[in-house]
């Protein structure tokens, strides 16, 4: 394909302006990067003078005292619960216990010999034990799906650092 001298020229020219133009763009975005650079340096440093501190104090001021009111509110809690339990409990062995006793059989069967049926233990479990056969079996189901969480191999929960583009050898340095 054979061009005029002036066609020749024209491309010559326009050649060099994109050449120049592919240099003045190369130069903006190193200076772009060194700006984006300097920009996440200045963050970093603001996040550790001012946001940390201020995580801090709100987590001591906030978050700690409640914790310790939580733990104290629950410790509250499972006396009362124990002592209420343990209440329930004696008095229920208790009864067992007067009802069982033969001076008080004798009394009931003075007032009213219909009314001193026996009371019969009742043999094999019962609800009671059902409840707490139920219980223990979603206390283990409960602690195998904590464990199984806990070590199960998540690939999905990692991302592989990727290396970045090294700067062109023109980049100015900070």
């Amino acid at each position: 394909m054979s061009l005029s001298r002036k066609r020749q020229k024209e491309l010559k020219r326009l050649r060099s302006s994109a050449e120049d133009l592919w240099g003045d763009q190369q130069q903006v975005l190193d200076r772009a990067n060194a700006v984006a650079r300097e920009v996440s340096r200045q963050l970093s440093a603001l996040t550790h003078e001012e946001v940390v501190p201020r995580v801090r104090t709100g987590y001591e001021s906030y978050v700690r005292p409640r914790i310790g009111q939580a733990r104290d509110l629950a410790a509250t809690a499972g006396d009362g619960v124990e002592r209420t339990l343990g209440s329930a409990l004696g008095s229920v062995l208790s009864i067992g216990d007067i009802a069982n006793d033969a001076r008080v059989r004798r009394a009931v069967k003075r007032v009213s010999p219909t009314a001193a049926t026996v009371v019969s233990k009742n043999r094999g479990p019962g609800f009671g034990s059902y409840l707490a056969i139920g219980a223990g079996i979603a206390v283990a189901a409960g602690i195998a799906y904590a464990v199984w969480q806990t070590f199960r191999a998540d690939d999905e929960l990692w991302v592989a650092d990727d290396e970045p583009a090294t700067a062109s050898p023109s980049s100015p340095a900070l």
